[in-house]
């Protein structure tokens, strides 16, 4: 029961965070971005570019675009991913509407538009996914992509994205687009710094006294396979077995939970991954 409440409390703090990151995006769109005829990427400057264009409302489109792509992050990632990429994205939607007449807080200066601009979208952007969730959709149909296709998840965000910010320049023309890729590149970077490098894929080496269950359990609610190898201590001389698992950014928050629940005293040491192609890094669907 003791052990209980401590989950409940942190999967609380989380959505909090989660929330909290989807109103700092909605106020770089309304105050800063949306004013000045800048875009984001994704799913979200989709919908930018409909509400421009028809009388349907932001918020309401953010809230109907992303759901199919909520029900992917749900097949590929897990159920708490999706609950928690729903409170965020919800969020999203909820802040475009409440701030849509919010002051313009710059004006004029391009540079100072999309560097402000992307910095406060990719904070709000980052803690979401820090905390185990999403505010656009896009991330989640990279990952199903990079299932089928020879190319990583961030190639695939990035051609995406191309698409998205050719139809950004029919409404907001090519100066808006080229603006809008700017400042979705520097929120992306942003994203980096405040998921502390989360960017892309990482390799964790986890050395537990349960590595059986360990890789069951991550196996078995990741959809990620495993690999072993024996390794000794210097000191003891003890037999040990080491897990090697690739993972997402998306995914390492629900990993280091597993790991806690598991084995709490397990060894674990973690490594970025600059590229990750062919073998068997692969990932099942977990529902």
């Amino acid at each position: 029961m003791s052990k209980s409440k401590p989950n409940i409390a942190k999967s609380i703090g989380q959505k909090i965070i989660v929330i909290l990151g989807g109103f700092i995006a909605a106020y770089g769109l309304e105050a800063v971005l949306i004013p000045n005829n800048v875009s984001d990427g994704g799913v979200t400057g989709i919908s930018i570019v409909i509400s421009q264009t028809t009388p349907l409302t932001l918020g309401m489109l953010i809230a109907l675009l992303n759901i199919p792509f909520v029900y992917l992050g749900y097949k590929q990632i897990g159920k708490s991913f999706a609950i928690n990429s729903v409170i965020g994205i919800a969020s999203l939607a909820i802040g475009t509407s409440l701030m849509h007449h919010v002051p313009t807080i710059i004006e004029g200066d391009a540079l100072l538009i999309t560097v402000v601009g992307g910095i406060i979208l990719g904070i709000g952007m980052g803690l979401a996914l820090r905390n185990g969730g999403a505010l656009d959709g896009i991330d989640m149909l990279a990952v199903l992509l990079a299932r089928k296709l020879p190319f990583g998840t961030s190639d695939l965000i990035l051609f995406l994205n191309f698409f998205v910010f050719i139809i950004v320049s029919f409404v907001f023309g090519f100066k808006g687009a080229l603006l809008s890729a700017i400042a979705y590149y520097i929120a992306s970077k942003v994203i980096i710094i405040v998921e502390e490098g989360l960017s892309g894929s990482k390799t964790y080496k986890i050395i537990t006294s349960e590595p059986n269950e360990m890789v069951e359990t991550i196996r078995d609610r990741l959809g990620r396979s495993a690999t072993f190898n024996t390794v000794y201590g210097a000191y003891s001389n003890q037999e040990f077995r080491e897990i090697t698992c690739v993972i997402n950014r998306m995914e390492e928050s629900k990993i280091k939970a597993i790991i806690r629940e598991v084995d709490p005293k397990a060894f674990v040491t973690v490594y970025e991954v600059v590229e990750v192609s062919g073998g068997t890094f692969q990932k099942r669907n977990i529902h």
